[in-house]
């Protein structure tokens, strides 16, 4: 009976540090500990349902609500944070100047975190938002948002890729809005949802400078 326990602890053991190894010894942090991150630097947080595509018979799912870069698009939430956007995607990368959020939005879907900044935030805050990046840049957009004002935003769209486009489901995206760069609580928003995309897409397929060709 003793060497039989000793067994099962001997598994047991080895299966969590597999566990623990195979995660990178890091735990995936959950949207209740996200949100108290983001509530000790005064940002919000709410996790926003896309609204569903406006041509939900289309086999271009979303693509068809974006057809063109100037299509109308309504979302749920502002910044988008999921939802109807242009067939191609935005090159992943770091941007001084607005990128269309219809193309955005599909980097989103492919399980990006964007970094969305206003017009009245600070070059100085720019930078902090641009090392951050530059610390982990797979999977990141940065982009200015001017109707932000002074605001910043982090936006996500997380989701199982085995059950997306099925019995209404469309995932769910993540919204935080804070009054300036916080490495903690950035960094716990990133490590939570980047590469969980709908699609299931790998972050090797949004490392910087890629996009839709290649």
């Amino acid at each position: 009976m003793i060497l039989v326990l000793s067994g099962v602890a001997v598994v047991t053991v080895v299966a969590i540090v597999l566990a623990v190894v195979l995660s990178g010894g890091k735990s995936t942090p959950n949207d209740k500990s996200v949100a108290k991150a983001l509530a000790a630097a005064n940002c919000t947080f709410e996790s926003v349902k896309p609204l569903p595509p406006t041509h939900p018979k289309s086999p271009s799912g979303y693509h068809a609500d974006s057809p063109k870069l100037t299509s109308k698009v309504k979302w749920a939430a502002d910044p988008p944070s999921g939802g109807g956007h242009y067939p191609p995607w935005a090159v992943w990368g770091f941007y001084p100047e607005p990128v269309n959020p219809r193309q955005v939005v599909h980097n989103e879907e492919h399980g990006g975190v964007i970094i969305w900044w206003g017009s009245k935030v600070p070059k100085s805050e720019v930078d902090k938002l641009a090392a951050f990046y530059q610390s982990s840049p797979e999977g990141m957009v940065g982009t200015p948002y001017p109707k932000l004002g002074d605001k910043i935003a982090l936006t996500a769209w997380t989701g199982d890729p085995a059950r997306y486009y099925k019995n209404g489901y469309y995932g769910v995206g993540k919204l935080a809005i804070c009054p300036a760069y916080n490495e903690k609580a950035f960094t716990t928003f990133r490590d939570a949802y980047r590469g969980k995309g709908p699609e299931g897409i790998p972050l090797s397929a949004d490392e910087p400078g890629m996009g839709p060709n290649g």
